[in-house]
């Protein structure tokens, strides 16, 4: 067994030395070792997601484990690419600087912004080069198949707007949110095509998420917290029905409703709400 790394050393060498460690073919971690880009992409995925829980609930503590924990993702690919010889993680660091440095040209160089708004020209400005270099043409290339459909949705939308494609207003944007549940509703008379469902469906929620966009709300944030709100009541709901020493299931639907509304009023009223909305 080989020793741990000088504790002399930067942490960020000692990682680096924990991560080829464990990778040794002979000596390593045999999980370590099996693993792929495409093996550890979830993870890095779950680790960014768990690094905005720690920042959701303003926990510091769990914020600088979590991000240690996304760190060493990177560390995991960047030493996965260095073993094949594709680049290792000086070259990741270099080529983020890089990009900071050319993205920044009234911080880092001579270039003067003279508003808030020729700095966010000159930022797209430069991202277009950035992307034109990588042979991007389409206005829409560049944008992350992967991406969770809500998140891909705002991005696109985004992209579009940039070169015009977009109204100057939130009415319109809200006229086509109850143009498209009118189509869904449509949809759900008669006999119900459930491929002709999900399209109108889609249409609902990607004119949601433009809606969103106007009104400089993100819709990922939006919807985590409405996640939540329905979480604590629901909660409280089931507290409720135990405490009455029933079950929900044995509820009526009278009475699950009931037990809701007394959630909701347990919490500071929002203008927002309604009453009798059961999903907050």
């Amino acid at each position: 067994m080989s020793e741990p790394p000088a504790p002399h050393k930067p942490a960020i060498d000692r990682l680096l030395a924990v991560m080829a460690r464990l990778r040794d073919p002979q000596d390593g971690c045999p999980w370590d070792v099996a693993q792929t880009f495409e093996t550890i992409a979830p993870y890095t995925i779950e680790e960014a997601y768990e690094v905005h829980d720690a920042i959701e609930r303003g926990d510091r503590a769990a914020l600088c484990d979590e991000l240690g924990d996304l760190l060493l993702q990177v560390v995991f690919h960047a030493r996965m690419a260095e073993e094949e010889g594709s680049f290792d993680f000086n070259d990741v660091a270099a080529a983020i600087e890089r990009k900071m440095l050319d993205r920044h040209p009234h911080v880092f160089a001579a270039t003067t912004y003279d508003t808030p708004r020729a700095q966010k020209l000159g930022w797209e400005a430069i991202k277009a080069q950035e992307r034109a270099a990588k042979g991007e043409k389409g206005v829409l290339d560049g944008v992350p198949p992967a991406l969770p459909a809500l998140l891909r949705a705002w991005k696109l939308q985004r992209r579009a707007a940039r070169v015009g494609f977009d109204w100057p207003t939130v009415e319109p944007v809200l006229a086509k949110v109850r143009e498209e549940l009118d189509e869904l509703e449509a949809e759900l008379t008669g006999t119900v095509d459930k491929t002709r469902v999900e399209e109108e469906l889609g249409d609902l929620l990607f004119s949601i998420v433009n809606l969103a966009r106007h009104l400089d709300v993100e819709p990922e944030t939006a919807l985590r917290r409405g996640n939540a709100k329905f979480e604590r009541r629901f909660r409280q709901v089931e507290a409720e029905v135990a405490e009455a020493g029933a079950s929900l299931s044995a509820c009526s639907l009278e009475q699950l409703e009931g037990a809701w509304q007394n959630a909701k009023s347990r919490e500071a009223p929002t203008s927002t709400e309604t009453k009798g909305d059961r999903q907050g």
